[in-house]
């Protein structure tokens, strides 16, 4: 989680860190060690947080707990992190860390194309999302290549070069294994997309057609 995000938030308000705190019901000295990274703050602080200064949902915190997004909210969950594919869906939903539903979307089997279409977005729309987190879990449930592919998407789509950090990490513990992208695929498709993948999921061992020039609306 980059913190920093609040520090700036709060200077484009002009308000000074007591002002902050108290908008916040917490004492300066705790929203000072907020800004420092000395506290993370709960899930009930982070909404206020996004609340009073519209900071980014990479503020909640990331936790191992599994999430409640079963097949028909995919979608929504995505409209909830702003994803423009999906906007009118977005009215009264509650949003959720991108960086946690980003590792369990990555998980499934078999996603709608929509919905993964959808996921090296949140990379391009969220660079700040912890990382280190992620890559790690990523790892433990051997989807660093997957990941990596949305990585690589979103880094070449924006050009933020900040992504190349967990880029190197992932390609580290890379995967020799041929996988798909989070779709359950039918010999005859794999037959396909081994002729036709695209050289970024080739990059990262994956059959899939995904390259920057499709992903709509990363752009």
């Amino acid at each position: 989680m980059n913190l920093d995000q609040v520090k700036q938030a709060r200077l484009r308000r002009g308000h000074t860190q007591q002002e902050a705190a108290a908008r916040l019901g917490v004492t300066q000295a705790y929203f000072s060690m907020l800004e420092g990274g000395g506290r993370k703050p709960s899930s009930r602080l982070a909404r206020k947080l996004m609340r009073e200064y519209d900071v980014s949902p990479t503020v909640l915190p990331v936790t191992d707990a599994p999430l409640n997004v079963g097949t028909y909210s995919w979608a929504r969950e995505l409209a909830s992190l702003e994803y423009p594919g999906f906007a009118h869906l977005r009215r009264g939903m509650t949003k959720v860390n991108p960086a946690r539903f980003l590792l369990i979307a990555l998980a499934h089997s078999n996603l709608e194309a929509r919905v993964a279409e959808g996921l090296p977005w949140l990379v391009f729309r969220y660079p700040e999302m912890d990382f280190d987190w992620l890559v790690q879990r990523a790892r433990l449930r051997n989807l660093q290549n997957r990941l990596g592919f949305c990585v690589t998407l979103a880094r070449l789509v924006g050009g933020n070069d900040t992504l190349r950090k967990p880029e190197r990490e992932l390609v580290e513990s890379k995967l020799a294994k041929e996988d798909s992208f989070c779709r359950e695929l039918s010999e005859p498709e794999r037959r396909w997309l081994r002729a036709h993948s695209s050289e970024e999921a080739r990059q990262w061992n994956l059959l899939s057609d995904l390259r920057p020039g499709t992903l709509r609306y990363a752009a």
